[in-house]
Order: C-alpha cells, then sequence, then structure tokens
C-alpha cells in the first residue's frame, strides 16, 4: 500500500497514493489523513529549536505512526503482515536516503511488517522561534507514566541530574505523568506531545509503531538543550526493565499482536546507529536493560517517594479498555504485580481481576495468566537457556549471557507471585 505523507502544500494527486496523509496538519481534503497537527506549532511556540535533522526525524517518526494507524492488517493476505510503501516529506531527501534500509530493518523489526520508505522535499522548515529557549537540563528522559519510567526519573535525579522529563500523551496518562513531573526532583522541565494520528475508515488498533514516536519527541527535545547547542552530547533515557523488554513469548503462541518490541535492545541500537548517522549527538541508554522489574523497585534510591507515588503508575496492556484500571491479569499487570511482591512493597493498585487464583476463564484460567504459568513450569523443567534462548538472537544483542539471567531472574519473578497467591 502506497502511503505519503507531506503538508498540504504537497501535490498529492499527481502521486497518487493508496493513502494521502497531511504532515504537520489538518486534513482538509475528504479522504485523507493527518497527523501532527498541533504538534510542531506547540514546540515553535515554547521557544525550543530541534536541529534540522531531528525535526527530520521527527517527521519520519509521524509518518510511520500514522501509517502504522491507517493502514489495516486485516486486510493483508495473511490477516497480520502488511506492505506498506512509505513517501515521508523530509528538509534533507538526499540523506534519508541513505539511511533507508536501516529504517526499513528497524520498522520491520518493530511492527512485523515489510516496509519501504523514500522521501520527497519539504521546503518549509520551522521557522526560529520569536524568543529561543534553550533548557540547561542536562539529559532527557522519556516519562510515560509507568512504573519504570517513574523510578528511572526518581533514580537520575537522586544521583544528581537534571532531567528533561518527555511524554507522549494518551487518555488516561496525562494527568498521571504531569504528577510524576511535578513531584520528583521538586519538580522537573516537563514536555507533553501527542501525534494525533487520524486517517479515515476504522483505524488498526494494533499500533506497533506508536512507540518510535515517543523516541523522536525525545531526540527533540535532546538537540533543544543547551549543552547540545555548545557541542556537547546529550543522554536520552529509556528506562525499562529488561524482562519486558526483551519481551520473550511465554508460549508458542505469544505472538503477532501479544508481542512488542518497543525498547529491545536491538530495535534501540538500530535507531542509534541511524542517529550517529545523521549526526545528531543523542545517545539511547536503558540503565535497567539487566535488572528485573521487581530489582528496580527495590533498589529504587527514593523508597519513600516511589511508595507515594507507585500505585498511581500505569502498566495494563488493557488500561483504556478497563475504564482507566488495572485489569490485573494482563502480561503487564502480571509483571507489576510480582514486583511489588519481589520488593516487599504494599502494592496500592486496584486490580479489576484481583483475585487470581479462582478456578475460572476470568482468572486462574485466563490466558495470560495460564501463559505466565506455563512459562514458569517449562522453564523449570527444561532451563532457561533451552526455554527462551531461540528468542534472545546473539546475532541480535551480542553475548546473550547477561540477557538470558535477567530473563531467568523475570520468570523467577512471576513464578514466585503465582505460587503465592496459588496459581501454581
Amino acid at each position: 500500500m502506497k502511503v505519503v505523507c507531506a503538508r498540504d502544500t504537497y501535490d498529492f494527486a499527481a502521486a497518487n497514493p493508496d493513502l494521502g496523509i497531511t504532515l504537520f496538519g489538518s486534513a482538509t481534503v475528504a479522504g485523507r489523513g493527518s497527523v501532527g497537527a498541533t504538534l510542531r506549532n506547540s514546540i515553535h511556540r515554547s521557544g525550543y529549536q530541534p536541529s534540522t535533522r531531528a525535526l527530520d526525524f521527527l517527521s519520519i517518526a509521524l509518518s510511520v505512526v500514522a501509517s502504522d494507524v491507517g493502514v489495516s492488517r486485516s486486510k493483508s493476505p495473511d490477516g497480520w503482515t502488511r506492505e506498506i510503501d512509505l513517501h515521508v516529506a523530509v528538509s534533507e531527501p538526499e540523506f534519508w536516503e541513505t539511511q533507508s534500509g536501516i529504517l526499513e530493518q528497524a520498522l520491520r523489526f518493530l511492527t512485523t511488517d515489510r516496509w519501504t520508505v523514500s522521501f520527497i522535499h519539504d521546503p518549509s522548515p520551522m521557522p526560529s522561534p520569536k524568543e529561543l529557549v534553550r533548557p540547561a537540563e542536562d539529559c532527557v528522559v522519556l516519562l510515560s507514566g509507568g512504573l519504570d519510567s517513574l523510578i528511572g526519573a526518581i533514580d537520575l535525579v537522586s544521583r544528581g541530574s537534571r532531567p528533561w522529563a518527555v511524554s507522549q500523551t494518551s487518555r488516561g496518562d496525562k494527568g498521571t505523568q504531569q504528577r510524576f513531573a511535578s513531584e520528583v526532583g521538586a519538580g522537573l522541565r516537563h514536555l507533553q506531545l501527542n501525534h494525533n494520528a487520524n486517517c479515515p475508515g476504522e483505524n488498526e488498533r494494533s499500533q506497533r509503531a506508536r512507540s518510535i514516536a515517543f523516541f523522536a519527541y525525545g531526540v527533540a527535545a535532546a538537540t533543544s538543550l543547551e549543552r547540545y547547542a555548545t557541542g556537547d552530547s546529550v543522554t536520552m533515557y529509556v528506562c525499562e526493565n529488561g524482562f519486558i523488554s526483551l519481551n520473550p513469548p511465554l508460549t508458542g503462541g505469544r505472538l503477532g499482536a501479544l508481542s512488542t518490541r518497543t525498547t529491545h535492545p536491538f530495535f534501540i541500537g538500530l535507531l542509534q546507529r541511524i542517529l550517529d548517522a545523521s549526526g545528531i549527538r543523542v545517545s539511547l541508554e536503558n540503565p535497567y536493560q539487566f535488572t528485573t522489574k521487581g530489582e528496580m523497585l527495590a533498589n529504587c534510591t527514593d523508597q519513600a517517594l516511589l511508595r507515594q507515588l507507585a500505585a498511581s503508575s500505569t502498566s495494563c496492556g488493557r488500561f483504556a479498555r478497563n475504564g482507566y484500571r488495572h485489569c490485573g491479569r494482563c502480561l503487564p499487570c502480571l509483571i507489576r504485580r510480582a514486583s511489588f511482591n519481589t520488593a516487599s512493597l504494599p502494592d496500592g493498585t486496584y486490580y479489576l481481576y484481583e483475585q487470581l487464583s479462582l478456578k475460572d476463564k476470568n482468572h486462574a484460567l485466563y490466558d495470560d495468566v495460564r501463559s505466565a504459568a506455563i512459562a514458569v513450569a517449562a522453564m523449570s523443567e527444561v532451563g532457561v537457556k533451552s526455554w527462551a534462548g531461540s528468542s534472545i538472537s546473539a546475532a541480535q544483542v551480542g553475548d546473550v549471557t547477561p540477557y538470558i539471567d535477567v530473563v531467568r531472574r523475570g520468570v523467577t519473578e512471576l513464578g514466585d507471585f503465582l505460587s503465592e497467591i496459588g496459581v501454581v
């Protein structure tokens, strides 16, 4: 499917796409999608000035997200894998064409689709702000409203850093993000952005690519910092526990929509190669790559603040569908509950399905709960290398030993929790 993402001034008719998407504006033509309608103006009005290539990377990321929303998986031959021919308007198409191969590799890994990406010229770069603002923060931290990103922000402040918190807003998380940013470190500078992707027809729900926009927001912020303007490099912290980062399938059936690769080290590594090639001096770092969620809670450097805020964080994979409440039984909820158990911290979270030991399809017999129990039993029977080894590739991560070890500890945390509540 041919998708073209460009400004409203572009001649979409001449390009004849299957789906046209207005970039950084609202759709003014029937049948056209839109993305980032207010985003670029929000950055400009704030006085921030990201680098030109950071803005191009933002254009690419938004176009990817909009394509992910607008191209239905149900219409593909196998009901899942799509073929997306994406054309993106950027200021330096010649340079970005040199990165199309690695970008396509990253997108194929992230979404499991077949992508081809090419570029067209955008003659309208962002104008310089009337009053330039160069924040003095020394790094950027992605703040999702989740427990891991909260701990990451707390730890950075406790260790003397001054992070700029950057969030991708979604319904149910905006207020939580604002609360965390205001209460960590006596208040963090906070940038909240939303892609507002909207396409005609029924939008695709899987949305495996949405995380790339979050990375692009962080890169745009990092290149707006004073230290970046003076020639320094900036670290952008992407805080996620190592078990969920790798997200090995618990059973052979946990494939497709049940798996995510948002913070997988291979994906982050590919993005880093693109940034390095573009001369964008931003280093992507997950300081918890070899740490479980339970270990993150137990070792958080400000336990008092963590206890105060942890219950209001969001982990559930079905949060919106459950009326902005944690279900308590999806895999992210199970890992969350197991982490509180491991750290011996009180869990004040309300869970819709609290008593998982009940032997019915809503509790102990629910798919994710059964999958977790099967994974615990399988690892115990055959060992972690046999159980997880095929899902962690040396070609992607190099020495697999520390990755295998964090998976073992993550499954052990799950097993201890399930045993304690009477599921296994």
